[in-house]
């Protein structure tokens, strides 16, 4: 996504593009995988942390991310693809590799319909699966 289209998705999404804010979407953009408040820190070295959590929690409050908790301690954060609000079917399984701890999205297979009972209202789901990633797999395996 270049920087027009940064600029447009916040637009969208009711959000002032700040140079922060882009730096920060820049970031997640850029990782294959979701990534922590920790992880961001690391990669954005002009921002603090402090910063970068007020521009989530923006990014959060604006549908612009969601978060998910993986079983690591930490949230974890991704864009979240949708033009409007980020609704149920948006929502996809995500991995934890309990070896090497990385967090992987299967953006092509959706969190499974439940039906609730009556006047129960979802608005987020976090469907993670823990186990081991074919490349721990693999060097479990050569031992």
């Amino acid at each position: 996504m270049g920087e027009k289209e940064i600029l447009e998705k916040l637009e969208r999404k009711g959000v002032k593009p700040t140079a922060n804010r882009i730096l920060v979407l820049k970031a997640l953009l850029s990782n294959s995988t979701p990534v922590s408040l920790s992880d961001l820190e690391d990669f954005i070295v002009t921002m603090d942390k402090s910063s970068i959590f007020r521009v989530l929690t923006l990014f959060l409050e604006h549908n612009v991310v969601h978060a998910m908790e993986d079983g690591s301690g930490s949230l974890k954060y991704e864009v979240c693809m949708s033009e409007g609000r980020c609704s149920l079917s948006d929502m996809h399984i995500h991995f934890y590799c309990e070896v090497c701890h990385r967090t992987y999205c299967f953006k092509t297979i959706h969190v499974p319909v439940m039906e609730l009972p009556e006047n129960f209202t979802p608005h987020f789901v976090n469907y993670m699966i823990k186990g081991e990633c074919p490349e721990c797999k693999r060097r479990h395996s050569e031992i």
